[in-house]
């Protein structure tokens, strides 16, 4: 039998994190988990460790440290928001592969981490579905071959409400439809501004121009994103809407593993819809491509803002359409700064946050 793979895990107790450990519990012969990181939960975290024989991490530097003090051969990068930069750059720079749940490291510094995984010959396994979709449907086909990028979009909860979500609240935009996600990505999702950012993902995962990369609403959530190839074939990933399964295979690549989970019944299914988004109601794709315009550090503004914006709508500092009117407000103004260190990136993601009176 082949040696376990040993995995770092950032943001443990998160729903990606605990479905990432739930993984592993699963198929104990195939993984160890040696490390578990936390930001605030310290007594759950440290019960997870105990149970998986693994060391717990908490607080603010806790990811960072977790990755400088392990041996491991993947680090899952499951934080929230700019908190996973750091730990991103040093598990690459330790030799482990990223199995990426968080998409502002891409967002805000993709072409340096990028760079970076080249340089040491480290893989980017993604954890979200939609990139785990297009990474299984590519299965190594050369980028001169792909014609565009399909990213599928559930809607959120609000697809379908009236035109004015001023009056949204909390827990109706926490109350997705189809997935279970921590509040920022359930959030996010609302707003459409994770689709954005999935597509800054895709473009550095993958080398594809973003001009290259559709978004279409799909509310069944079963197909998980397609890539069209220049001969006209098209390839989609299929599956129920299950985190577990983009997770499992993050892990297990280029391996798969048998799972007890529901397989897919498409004649019970009957029909999937397919439509464009609202560009009215959904201005945060607007914003996304602004910012790639924009250059520089303009996208780190843009996912700091958003990050500072959701918080701030989550103890009822702004109402919900002030995410956006927030994101936009910080692009506006935004200082150009050369996305070219990583100290640059952080320095815009703090005058992001200055501006919208976060310190």
């Amino acid at each position: 039998m082949a040696k376990r793979k040993k995995i770092v895990v950032l943001g443990a107790t998160g729903s990606i994190g605990l479905n990432a450990l739930d993984v592993i519990r699963t198929h104990p012969d195939h993984f160890e988990a040696v490390a578990l990181a936390a930001l605030r939960s310290r007594e759950k975290c440290e019960a997870l460790a105990a149970e998986f024989g693994a060391r717990a991490y908490v607080g603010e530097d806790a990811s960072v440290r977790a990755v400088e003090e392990s041996d491991a051969d993947i680090c899952l990068v499951a934080t929230v928001g700019t908190s996973g930069i750091r730990p991103t750059l040093a598990a690459i720079e330790k030799g482990m592969d990223i199995a990426l749940a968080t998409k502002e490291v891409m967002v805000m510094a993709g072409e340096l981490v990028t760079g970076e995984a080249r340089r040491r010959g480290v893989k980017f396994l993604p954890v979200d579905s939609e990139h785990s979709a297009i990474f299984q449907c590519l299965a190594g086909a050369d980028g001169k071959s792909v014609d565009r990028l399909v990213l599928t979009a559930s809607g959120g909860p609000f697809l379908d409400a009236p035109a004015d979500l001023s009056s949204v609240t909390v827990e109706q935009a926490l109350n997705h439809p189809r997935w279970k996600m921590g509040p920022k990505v359930t959030i996010d999702s609302s707003t459409m501004m994770n689709k954005g950012f999935e597509i800054l993902e895709a473009r550095w995962l993958f080398d594809v121009p973003v001009d290259r990369i559709d978004v279409v609403v799909h509310p069944e959530s079963i197909v998980h994103s397609l890539v069209t190839f220049t001969d006209g074939a098209t390839l989609a990933q299929l599956s129920p809407p299950d985190m577990r399964v983009a997770i499992q295979y993050a892990l297990t690549w280029p391996e798969r593993l048998p799972s007890e989970r529901a397989k897919l019944d498409l004649a019970e299914l009957g029909s999937l819809t397919f439509r464009r988004p609202d560009p009215v109601r959904f201005p945060c794709l607007r914003l996304v491509k602004e910012a790639l315009q924009m250059g520089g550090c303009a996208t780190a503004v843009l996912a700091a803002a958003d990050e500072c914006a959701v918080q701030a709508f989550i103890d009822g500092r702004i109402g919900y359409t002030d995410i956006a009117r927030s994101v936009e407000d910080c692009l506006a103004n935004a200082p150009k700064i050369p996305c070219d260190s990583i100290e640059a990136v952080m320095e815009s993601a703090r005058w992001a946050a200055s501006r919208l009176g976060f310190t």
